[in-house]
Formats: C-alpha cells, structure tokens, sequence
C-alpha cells in the first residue's frame, strides 16, 4: 500500500493535549468546564460512546456528570432534566447521546438544550451560525474531518471537495466547513448520477454513508485525500467503514482507517467544544 494511512490517534492525542493546557488555563481563573452526558436506555453502542466521552473528559481535566435514564423514561422527565442543566451554572456543555428511544421526540430535545451549551453543534442557532461564518462551536465530526485533513499536511484551500452523504449532522456541515476554507464542494447523495466520475474528479474524497465498500478504488482519483467516516460492521462483526481501505490505498495519497480515524477526532473536537462553551459563558470569547 502506498497511501499515508492518516493517524487518528496521533491528531486526536494532539488536540486532547492543547484542551488539557486550555483547561488548566481556565482552571487558573477559577473555572472547571463540566460535561453533563445525558443517556436514555440501554443502546450498547451509546454505552461505549458516553465512557469514551467520560474517560476523555478525565483526560484533559474537564468535569463529567452522567445522567443515565430508563428506557422507559417519559419525554417531560427527559426535558425537566434538561431544563434544570440549563439553569445550572456549573455545567457548561449538554450532551444528549443519540439516538433517543422512538417515544422521545429527538428534534424537541435538541431544540430544549440551550444554545451555548449545546457542545454537539445541533440546536438551530448554533447551525445557523456555521452557516454565516460566525464564532462558536463547531459540530464535532465535521470538524474532526478537517482537522485530521489538515494535520495531516494537507492544504483544503482551492481543492475540489467531493462529500458522499447530506446528513443535517455530518454531510452538510462537513461541506461547509470546507466551503470556509475555499475549497470548491459538490455533495453526492443516493440520487447523484454518475457518482463515480464525480468522485473521481475529488482531491479531497469524504465519504459519510455509513455502508460498507461505498467508496473502491475505481472511483478515487490518482493521489486524491480519503476520509472515511462511516462506521459498519461487516459479515465477521468487525469494525469497519465506508472505503475499500486496502484497495484505495493503492491510488490514493492518504485514507483515514476505521477504527482509528475520524470516531477519535469527534470526541477530541468535543472537548474542544466544552472548552469554547465554558469561554462563552464566563464571557472570555
């Protein structure tokens, strides 16, 4: 193989040590960020996400406070409980894990959590505001895209960006985000025609479809960037993504892996989230 295999570990280590120093810089000025992580039932999936989350957060120095509800719990339960971290001054980042059980109304939850504690980057406003260019969070996984694209030497600016996927959490902000770094972005999606050629005109290839061998070689251009953001399970059971890995890695210049790619990059972004919540609430942003 001859493309970089790009180090998620590595970039995601990286930017957990900058939130480390940001904390203690904040710490000094006698305020903690704190992390509420809110669970409801028993997704096994969810489980793992919210300890990864908890065990970052010990990491960097941030607080954690998990709040783990039953699967049965009613909608008002889950939005009086919203409610009182709202008003908590003690907590500067809400995390609700996703997805909720089916009697939860997902976009009523998002819409209860105040918008500069919202760390996931869901609420309306906070979208509205990515899409204007303005200060605030950034959605976590878009922003792990163009951070592990970046750090790992690659310029964005000027290079036609080809997303594969047009998720209100992933597709459209990821594209986005590259917009702002003057990349020229077409977004694909399952009624795209000739998906093929158009991938293959990308220097830059993200792939967020969530289904295995979406991305093969034959649709990557000659020493084109992939990042690979899906997350499958193959036929064995093991981890996998969206891109033929070891095929495209003959062609491309660089790919993601997964496991070790972007799913690390969103929990780092994450607690840079916190960090930027805490500033905005104590006014330092």
């Amino acid at each position: 193989m001859k493309a970089e295999r790009i180090d998620g570990k590595r970039i995601s280590d990286e930017i957990k040590d900058e939130v480390a120093l940001a904390v203690e810089s904040l710490q000094q000025q006698g305020i903690t960020p704190c992390l509420a992580v809110v669970l409801v039932g028993n997704d096994p999936a969810s489980a793992v996400y919210v300890r990864n989350k908890k065990k970052a957060s010990e990491r960097v120095g941030i607080l954690s406070r998990t709040y783990e509800l039953e699967e049965d719990t009613e909608e008002d339960e889950l939005l009086h409980l919203i409610e009182q971290l709202n008003l908590d001054k003690g907590v500067h980042g809400i995390l609700v894990q996703l997805p909720l059980p089916s009697h939860i109304d997902e976009e009523k939850v998002i819409f209860a959590i105040d918008p500069q504690k919202d760390v996931d980057c869901f609420h309306p406003l906070n979208v509205g505001m990515l899409q204007t260019g303005r200060k605030g969070f950034l959605p976590c996984t878009p922003a792990g895209v163009l951070a592990l694209i970046e750090r790992s030497g690659y310029t964005v600016e000027g290079k036609e960006c080809v997303v594969i996927g047009r998720s209100h959490n992933v597709g459209k902000p990821t594209a986005m985000l590259l917009l702002q770094k003057n990349a020229t972005v077409t977004i694909c999606h399952s009624k795209t025609q000739n998906l093929k050629e158009v991938c293959k005109r990308a220097d830059i290839l993200v792939s967020a479809v969530g289904k295995i061998h979406t991305v093969t070689a034959d649709m990557v251009k000659e020493g084109a960037v992939v990042i690979d953001v899906g997350m499958n399970r193959n036929a064995e059971g093991k981890l996998c993504g969206d891109v033929d890995f070891e095929e495209v890695g003959e062609v491309a210049a660089a790919v993601s892996p997964v496991p070790g790619g972007v799913g690390l990059m969103t929990v780092a972004m994450l607690m840079e989230n916190c960090v930027t919540a805490a500033k905005l609430q104590h006014g330092i942003l």
